[in-house]
């Protein structure tokens, strides 16, 4: 019997090559790595990054809907309210609103009602982020018809919600604008800066006056709910809630009574009028003028009219009390502390006075273009004699003067709270003149600067400062807003001046108002007043616009109120245009506070008297 034998193909195809040399070795290899790597993956996950994913999955079932808090009230120095709050409805979206497939009929429906274009909400919820998990307000100040509206159309308004919300409000409007300042939405640019100190998109901050320099003691702190959501984020219950801590509230040292009234006496004059206690700086008044509403700033979006109230070619958000202008005739009380000082001139010193001074070959001439015969310093500052100032000017020479300017004061800030507003003003001397002049210091300038003019630079609270030196004694005041202390040590360092040097001044100041270039403050309706008239040369548009200065303080012997008025290019002089300002706040202070105690004031009565 035949045995078949298998074909060479056959045996070929039933030849095994499974299994042979290293691949089985290789493929357990392959699994122990891969099942090694998704443990150590899992692993990492799960306890290096447990906790982010942890936080990931709660912001997507818990939001929190914050609360903002209550701004901090401020109040004038007798308690009388100067900006609270007041409680506006405003409408919020969650920051993916606009991811939703509801979007193509909320947004344009927000934006009929709103008068909002929906791209500028969109532009909002993006800047949020899709994740972030606080609700994001696209409108405020929401008027009965906006509200009647979302709440007819609210079946297609899902996530749409309204709440009330702080914003800030100024019962005295413009009275106080440049004082208090305005708060309003933080740019884009301040969030990028703040945000690390806890600020959010929609915030509000202090953008000037009282509002920036303590915007920290304002803010408060935001408090909120956080609230466990649907899939469809629908709040489900509320987990926990922190109670948002209201600002600290501010009292200042501003009279609201005398604040009005400075308004009211410099009324439509673009100027300044500030008014201090002289013994420790506190300021009773500060007023700029134009001035604007700063509650328009609570709006969520400014209208063309009010941006033109705000935005004039007069700049009304620009606080004249803190900018600077040349100080005039009320700079003679600085030359007359330099003479005296100096050491060159006693306090008998005599000189004559001139029509005119011819000094380094140019003619230096006296403002009543006639002199007024032989004066002593008392009587300089009575009549304001330039040619008088002229001649200690050059006798204490530029340094000297320029010395007793800066210890004055001048030439710096002077201590204020609204430090990024105050400008420090100037104080020329041979370093400024060489570096913007390219020319030495002169006689000329030194005899410029004895009366207050050429490039030198003062604001109204620095001239206020300067006042106060004769005021209280020889002491420089830092004026300040907080009524916090108002220890006179706290707040003033003495010049160190001679007491025949302050007996001077404040016997030459009083004189002005008794016999000299500021008697409409001479009169019964108040106590004696002591003060200096100013009037600087200044042009506007070509045409010749002087400023007017006047600055008083009473009651001469005692003084507990130092007022600064300045009118800008008013074209007239000081005694006739800025010493009646100061009668008036004067007339309702004093008449206000000790009744009775002075005769009533008649009706105004025109003073066509020039007066330096």
């Amino acid at each position: 019997m035949a045995v078949l034998q298998p074909s060479p193909l056959s045996e070929k195809r039933n030849t095994r090559t499974v299994g042979r040399n290293f691949q089985p070795v290789f493929l357990i290899i392959f699994t122990l790595l891969m099942t090694t790597g998704i443990a150590m993956r899992l692993a990492y996950l799960q306890i290096v990054e447990g906790s982010i994913h942890r936080k990931r999955a709660e912001s997507n079932r818990i939001r929190m809907i914050p609360k903002q808090p209550e701004r901090g009230n401020i109040f004038d120095r007798n308690g009388k309210l100067l900006a609270s709050t007041r409680y506006p409805r405003s409408v919020y979206l969650w920051p993916m609103a606009h991811t939703k497939p509801s979007w193509p009929i909320v947004g344009p429906r927000l934006e009929k009602i709103l008068d909002i274009p929906q791209a500028e909400i969109e532009k909002k919820l993006d800047e949020a982020g899709v994740n972030s998990s606080s609700l994001i307000r696209i409108a405020r100040d929401l008027n009965e018809a906006q509200i009647t509206a979302i709440k007819e159309y609210e079946n297609d308004l899902p996530d749409v919600e309204v709440h009330t919300e702080a914003v800030r409000y100024y019962p005295h409007g413009k009275q106080l604008a440049h004082v208090l300042g305005y708060t309003r939405e933080l740019t884009a640019e301040q969030l990028k800066e703040r945000k690390a100190e806890g600020y959010r998109l929609g915030d509000v901050i202090g953008q000037m006056g009282v509002e920036k320099a303590y915007e920290k003691a304002l803010r408060g702190e935001w408090g909120g709910q956080q609230v466990e959501v649907d899939g469809a984020g629908r709040p489900l219950r509320v987990l926990g809630e922190k109670q948002a801590k209201a600002g600290n509230d501010l009292h200042l040292t501003l009279d609201l009574d005398m604040q009005k009234s400075a308004e009211k006496a410099l009324s439509d004059r673009d100027g300044a009028i500030v008014a201090l206690n002289p013994k420790n700086g506190a300021v009773l008044a500060l007023v700029s003028h134009p001035t604007f509403d700063p509650n328009i700033f609570s709006k969520q979006k400014l209208s063309q009219k009010d941006w033109e109230t705000v935005q004039g070619e007069d700049h009304p958000l620009v606080n004249r009390a803190l900018s600077a202008f040349p100080p005039a005739s009320t700079f003679k009380i600085v030359t007359t502390t330099a003479g005296l000082e100096s050491g060159k001139f006693s306090p008998s010193t005599v000189l004559q006075t001139y029509g005119s001074l011819n000094i380094g070959g140019t003619r230096f001439g006296e403002w009543n273009h006639a002199g007024f015969g032989p004066l002593g310093f008392v009587g300089a500052l009575q009549w304001s004699s330039d040619t008088f100032f002229y001649q200690i000017g050059r006798g204490v020479g530029g340094p000297a003067l320029i010395a007793w300017t800066r210890k004055y004061g001048f030439g710096q800030k002077t201590g204020f709270e609204f430090a990024s507003e105050e400008t420090k003003g100037l104080v020329p001397d041979e370093s400024w003149k060489q570096k913007a002049w390219k020319m030495p210091w002169t006689v000329g300038d030194t005899i410029n600067m004895s009366i207050g003019q050429g490039a030198l630079q003062t604001t109204p609270l620095q001239v206020a400062v300067m006042f106060g030196v004769p005021a209280n004694g020889g002491y420089r005041v830092q004026p300040h807003l907080l009524k916090d202390n108002e220890d006179a040590k706290s707040w003033r360092e003495s010049l160190n001046m001679k007491p025949t040097t302050v007996k001077i001044l404040r016997d030459g100041l009083r004189k002005v108002v008794a016999e000299g270039t500021g008697k409409v403050l001479n009169k019964p309706t108040i106590p004696p007043v002591a003060g200096k008239s100013g009037t600087a040369e200044a042009w506007q548009r070509g045409v010749k616009q002087n400023h007017a200065w006047f600055g008083a303080y009473a009651p001469a012997d005692n003084p507990e109120v130092l007022i600064i008025a300045f009118a800008e290019h008013s074209g007239g002089g000081g005694g006739s245009v800025a010493a009646p300002m100061i009668l008036q706040i004067m007339e309702d202070y004093f008449q206000r506070k000790y009744p009775g105690k002075y005769q009533k004031p008649e009706a105004e009565k025109p003073d066509n008297q020039r007066r330096n």
